[in-house]
């Protein structure tokens, strides 16, 4: 984190799973709070854990709260919402067939949303890159895209 922030670069960081959200809840807040990370994604239930809420609302308020952090959630079906202090914005799932196999899901999220944010794409496109990516993933068993991803993006409008 130090070497990005020296070079000018952000960092993110994936909460990865409710169970590790539990048991180091305060080490997460401090590098949110000490502004060590600039990106945090989670999905919902880790979002709960974080803030310690059965309410999404309650949760996504405190989010919202972070100084000068994006927090990008995922909500399975219900699409993710990219949120700040100053904006909020919600993006549906892309639709899929049928759901085969979970494993990588976040992490092709993540990557997609990252790989927009690169490009310069504004966060709704991002956020519709990564649930690309995410659908993708999800529709065949093995957490590795079956089809070329950049490919895929360009098929549904989302790159030139």
């Amino acid at each position: 984190a130090k070497i990005s922030r020296a070079k000018g670069r952000k960092v993110a960081l994936s909460l990865s799973d409710s169970f590790c959200v539990d048991r180091y809840r305060g080490e997460f807040l401090s590098l949110i709070r000490d502004r060590v990370v600039d990106i945090v994604f989670a999905n919902e239930s880790e979002l709960h854990a974080l803030y310690e809420t059965a309410d999404f609302d309650t949760a996504l308020t405190a989010l919202r709260g972070e100084k000068d952090l994006l927090g990008v959630v995922t909500r399975s079906e219900k699409g993710c919402v990219v949120a700040s202090a100053e904006s909020l914005i919600a993006a549906p799932a892309f639709p899929v067939d049928a759901v085969v196999d979970t494993t990588g899901a976040g992490d092709l999220f993540a990557a997609g949303f990252l790989a927009g944010l690169t490009k310069g794409k504004d966060l709704a496109d991002c956020a519709r890159l990564g649930a690309l990516a995410a659908a993708e993933v999800i529709q065949h068993v093995g957490a590795r895209p079956q089809v070329n991803l950049g490919d895929l993006a360009r098929q549904n409008g989302l790159l030139p």
